[in-house]
């Protein structure tokens, strides 16, 4: 019966956020602030490009359609909190950290989320280039719908992180650690790097068939007719 138990085990579904913001108040502060308290507010249509909220905290707030090229975010803190629609490139967000956040539609690139901790987060939709994750932490994560391209989760920890209908290119997982990491729902899946580290992800039979020639190189495999 034990035997069987294990064989029937599944992988642990991640627990998604159920964000309830409250009626917002539009934001009509100016520019951020480092270390800005924003509690309850709307950023709507906005031009955040440049701006500096280095360890600023968001709580109860919506980011919709706003522009982050080069918005510095070093450390800020999203608590149950919703970005829609935000866009750019170089968005700076290491160290930063999420918790039951929704991150809908977003169109980035080169976004530095290097060291930053994620629990309870879906990201649905929308497409991120070369997405910088490397070291981070990322704990009941859901990327639904998306479009990821190159995305970096070297030496990153994983864990209940799913991958639903999604496009993933070239991903590096180098030295993640991974537990219960869904890949099964990934509809175009190809790694760049970190085969290695696949242990501790569940993939579908037809992904494990693609992943083979990767699988055979990393142990030095050779298959000849």
């Amino acid at each position: 019966m034990a035997r069987n138990g294990q064989q029937q085990r599944t992988v642990k579904a991640a627990r998604r956020p159920e964000v309830r913001l409250p009626e917002p108040v539009v934001w009509e502060g100016g520019e951020l602030e480092p270390d800005g308290d924003y509690d309850g507010l709307e950023f709507a249509d906005l031009d955040l490009a440049g701006q500096e909220g280095v360890g600023a905290r968001f709580m109860d707030c919506a980011l919709r359609r706003c522009a982050l090229d080069g918005t510095g975010l070093v450390k800020a803190r999203f608590l149950d909190s919703v970005l829609e629609g935000v866009r750019g490139v170089g968005t700076d967000l290491a160290g930063a950290s999420f918790r039951d956040v929704e991150l809908v539609e977003a169109r980035l690139g080169g976004v530095q989320m290097h060291g930053s901790v994620l629990e309870r987060v879906l990201v649905r939709g929308g497409k991120i280039d070369y997405l910088n994750l490397r070291t981070a932490r990322l704990k009941d994560v859901v990327f639904e719908g998306c479009v990821l391209v190159e995305p970096d989760f070297g030496g990153a920890v994983l864990e209940r992180v799913e991958f639903r209908d999604c496009v993933v290119r070239g991903v590096d997982f180098g030295g993640a650690r991974m537990t219960d990491v869904d890949l099964r729902g990934v509809a175009e899946l190809s790694i760049g790097r970190g085969v290695d580290a696949l242990a501790g992800a569940v993939v579908s039979p037809a992904q494990l068939l693609d992943l083979a020639p990767a699988l055979a190189a990393h142990v030095g495999l050779r298959v000849l007719s």
